[in-house]
């Protein structure tokens, strides 16, 4: 990866082209449709009407909504709901994403005489899934736990929240923060806290800066298209913009899939991806969490696979970025935090954030005995 530049914004040829399905990668879900429909390429006069092509739109969004979003919740309290490896599915999906808990010996192993960087997601990994978005905040102990990991390891948040955002909720300066999915990265948090005060930004690198205005316009676009479905909430993350859907009643989710395609149809250069009860409205470029990573074990010097082993811990569907960028590099482990079965690039897994505070203490504890 070039980083020579200091902020390049790299771009995926294809997407930047005409929108026509098909034409972007899998993972990128294009929702503007060409004035007057789709037709064959053949050009035999089979053509689709704009509405069926906008209703396939809208019936995959929702199916990807559906299948991110499950409502059951497991373990809410310990002890007072079935544990997961009670459960059938669970106890085969744990044999090839085994307890990093369990495993840790052998984490710790592979990593004698090199360097560990630790990459941790925000929501869902140290703080829990909320219904209000704003109230997803770190408990004290949990705070402590990766305030002490830091102090051992080089670390970052990686997260889709706006880097103010995630920065105000975890209050540590001896992390590094990329927000946006990985669109804005601040390698030194204590500069920034510091130079704050002078009205500067430090150390800061935006691939995605260009968007800024049509991120912003296209807020503003979903805020009110949004604003009769109750539950509904939209949050501008800087470089992407987040439409929650958690406390909206499944009946209305098609409306919700239906007023994002709508909105994105006069915005060709964003895609949608789903997360967990979350639509993410991104800029096309080609960068993402796994990315980031890279961008951050480079710049701070840790790109040595043979002496550094990366570890990256989330919950979300973006977190899968990472995950393979550490699997193709064959160094370092993706941990996935889920209590249930889920197609998975990570190596390990976790429970929930507890169990991630507990990795995380496990990791202070060996590296102070390692000594």
């Amino acid at each position: 990866m070039d980083l020579s530049n200091g902020s390049p914004v790299i771009t995926d040829p294809m997407a930047m082209g005409q929108p026509l399905m098909g034409v972007l990668p899998s993972n990128m879900m294009p929702f503007s449709i060409m004035p007057g429909g789709y037709s064959s390429a053949g050009g035999a006069g089979v053509s689709v009407s704009r509405r069926k092509i906008e209703e396939v739109l809208v019936n995959g969004l929702l199916d990807a909504m559906k299948s991110s979003s499950p409502r059951k919740k497991h373990n809410v309290v310990f002890g007072q709901e079935n544990l997961p490896e009670e459960d059938p599915a669970y106890s085969a999906w744990i044999t090839k994403c085994p307890s990093a808990l369990a495993s840790f010996k052998q984490i710790v192993a592979s990593a004698q005489g090199k360097k560990i960087a630790l990459f941790l997601d925000y929501d869902g990994t140290l703080s829990p899934i909320v219904d209000d978005p704003d109230k997803a905040v770190m408990s004290p102990v949990m705070r402590a736990a990766v305030r002490n990991v830091a102090k051992q390891f080089p670390a970052a948040i990686v997260s889709g929240r706006s880097r103010k955002k995630v920065l105000e909720f975890v209050k540590l300066k001896e992390l590094c923060y990329a927000g946006s999915h990985g669109m804005d990265i601040m390698t030194s948090s204590a500069n920034y806290i510091h130079n704050t005060e002078k009205g500067k930004e430090a150390n800061l690198f935006q691939p995605a800066r260009e968007f800024l205005p049509m991120i912003d316009e296209v807020s503003k676009s979903l805020l009110e298209v949004t604003s009769g479905i109750e539950g509904a909430s939209v949050e501008n993350n800087k470089f992407c913009v987040s439409v929650h859907y958690r406390n909206v009643d499944e009946k209305d989710w098609k409306l919700v899939a239906r007023l994002v395609n709508e909105v994105l149809e006069g915005f060709p250069r964003l895609k949608v991806t789903n997360g967990r009860m979350v639509l993410e409205v991104r800029p096309v470029i080609d960068w993402d969490k796994g990315k980031a990573v890279e961008f951050l074990l480079q710049s701070l010097g840790l790109s040595d696979s043979e002496n550094v082993i990366p570890i990256y811990i989330g919950d979300d569907r973006t977190d899968e970025d990472a995950f393979k960028v550490l699997r193709e590099r064959n160094c370092g482990y993706g941990i996935l935090v889920s209590q249930v079965p889920k197609e998975t690039e990570a190596f390990y897994s976790l429970r929930d954030p507890s169990e991630v505070m507990e990795f995380l203490n496990s990791l202070v504890r060996w590296k102070k005995h390692s000594i």
